[in-house]
């Protein structure tokens, strides 16, 4: 890592140097040991301490500050805020990497609006009634009773096979073979 120290009304000792080095080594695997630009600012006004770092690093800029009435407090304290913040983007950058899915794994559902082809008709057997042998008009009344549109009889007057059924007129159609 480059550091850049800065101080306002103080004097940058070496000693603070290797304050911040040594805290940096200890989260320097969050960095992935890659150079990075860190500048600390340390001031002294009216008898307070204050410190400011600021890291450049994935396209991001960490910053934190801490004030303290003793240095080194205040820079440990800092360099614990930077810590936190390395972490969180970190974790970020790894759940975003873990959660991706490559192209070619990503199935596209098939929706449901979606209605096949219409096949050709079907015979679907519905029911089976006795075929009773009545007259036209008996045929006519058993009709208005059931909900079906058509009744097939057996004629009682020539034993053969008819159909009655409702017009949209609302008059009754009979078929006879």
């Amino acid at each position: 890592m480059k550091f850049e120290y800065t101080g306002r009304h103080i004097e940058v000792t070496p000693a603070l140097r290797s304050h911040v080095e040594e805290h940096f080594e200890r989260i320097s695997h969050l960095f992935d040991g890659n150079n990075r630009n860190v500048h600390i600012v340390i001031e002294v006004e009216k008898g307070k301490h204050r410190s400011e770092i600021i890291v450049k690093w994935h396209d991001q800029v960490l910053t934190a500050t801490t004030i303290d009435s003793d240095m080194y407090k205040s820079l440990s304290q800092t360099i614990d805020k930077i810590e936190k913040q390395a972490s969180k983007l970190k974790n970020k950058l790894i759940d975003k990497h873990q959660k991706a899915q490559k192209i070619s794994t990503i199935k596209i559902p098939i929706s449901e609006e979606i209605q096949p082809a219409p096949s050709s008709p079907k015979i679907i057997n519905t029911s089976n009634y006795p075929v009773k042998p009545m007259t036209e008009e008996e045929a006519m009344l058993r009709l208005n009773e059931e909900e079906n549109q058509f009744l097939v009889f057996r004629n009682a007057e020539n034993e053969r096979f008819s159909v009655i059924y409702k017009r949209a007129d609302g008059n009754y159609g009979l078929i006879q073979p």
